[in-house]
């Protein structure tokens, strides 16, 4: 069997302690969700800052040339993995980079939640992409 519970002055101030650790981490998860999500606003002054619209044109659905891709209504996670492993370049010893010029010269001063809230804005504008045939 087990013994009572009983109320003490220990209890109550572990209670508080836990209850205090509880609020702080789950406020610390909340503004953890806001930054890996990104900011739409952010984005698009980012875009704008940057002239994308340049060679993926004012729709980001019209490139200026058919090898440029399409970027609305692309996948988030897609777009933050191409602008930073364009970033990242493809020198000897780089994994997981891509090598095109303008795009490295275009991203190089992109900070990480840049790149997040770029890929969050191009995502949620629609596209005329393709998912499933």
């Amino acid at each position: 069997m087990l013994p009572p519970i009983t109320h003490s002055k220990n209890n109550g101030r572990m209670m508080k302690k836990i209850m205090t650790l509880a609020a702080v981490l789950g406020a610390a998860s909340i503004s953890f969700s806001a930054y890996a999500a990104g900011n739409i606003e952010a984005g698009k002054a980012a875009v704008q800052k940057y002239n994308c619209a340049t060679c993926h044109g004012a729709d980001f659905n019209s490139p200026i040339d058919p090898t440029y891709p399409k970027l609305a209504g692309q996948h988030r996670d897609y777009l933050q993995h191409a602008l930073t492993a364009y970033k990242r370049g493809n020198a000897a010893g780089v994994m997981n980079g891509r090598s095109n010029p303008i795009m490295g010269a275009q991203v190089a001063p992109l900070s990480e939640q840049d790149i997040i809230n770029i890929a969050t804005y191009l995502s949620s504008l629609p596209g005329s992409l393709v998912l499933e045939k």
